[in-house]
């Protein structure tokens, strides 16, 4: 059964390429003298780079291909055939084979100069009429400026705010960590003292008293 399915595929292989043969043949008339080998490369008329996959065709016949990634090209074809480039971007251009050539090979250099489109000139309006502009200019919410965002970020209640979101950096921990050892054994070996008979700290409350610091917002 397997070898019987191989003979299969390669009569159909065979056939295909009698096929493409044959049609090759047709195209070409490879009974023909004048047949040449026509090699050659694309590229940009300015900066002389590659142009890739720029179609190229024979010029009322079904014979052509296509440039590589690098511009290069290579098919067989007729003296005097008319050879048409084509290429998205780049205008398109012919180039005619010279007839009695000395040699089955010829070689060209095709430079396509880029084809540049002017579309019409088109506005966008973002409102149909002028009076649907002007009624939306009106109400429009426009921003405060720099100015006026930065005093409000400067104000002191949101500077409060913002400062009790904020965790201490790296710096900070450290600072806070030093002071407490440095308490620490600066009263080793005996009790702190008690704040409750400093008179520097009592005064310091009754100020904050006088103040209002103590003050609940939500009994004002």
């Amino acid at each position: 059964m397997v070898l019987h399915w191989i003979r299969c595929c390669i009569f159909l292989l065979g056939f295909f390429a009698l096929f493409a043969n044959c049609s090759v043949a047709q195209n070409l008339d490879t009974g023909d003298e004048n047949l040449v080998q026509f090699s050659g490369l694309v590229m940009t008329s300015d900066s002389l780079q590659g142009i890739p996959y720029t179609n190229i065709v024979v010029k009322n016949r079904n014979v052509g291909t296509s440039s590589n990634y690098k511009g290069f090209f290579s098919f067989v074809a007729k003296e005097g055939d008319t050879v048409q480039f084509s290429t998205i971007g780049f205008q398109d251009n012919q180039y005619v084979i010279p007839e009695d050539l000395e040699d089955d090979k010829y070689s060209v250099i095709q430079l396509m100069t880029q084809d540049t489109v002017y579309l019409p000139e088109t506005i966008v309006n973002p409102w149909p009429t002028k009076e649907q502009f002007k009624q939306a200019f009106i109400n429009a919410d426009i921003p405060d400026d720099a100015v006026e965002l930065a005093k409000k970020n400067l104000r002191e209640e949101k500077l409060e705010k913002i400062n009790e979101g904020m965790v201490m950096d790296a710096k900070e921990n450290t600072d806070y960590y030093l002071r407490k050892e440095a308490k620490k054994y600066y009263y080793a070996g005996q009790e702190p003292p008690m704040n409750i008979f400093n008179p520097f700290a009592w005064a310091k409350f009754i100020e904050a008293w006088k103040n209002g610091d103590f003050k609940n917002d939500d009994n004002e």
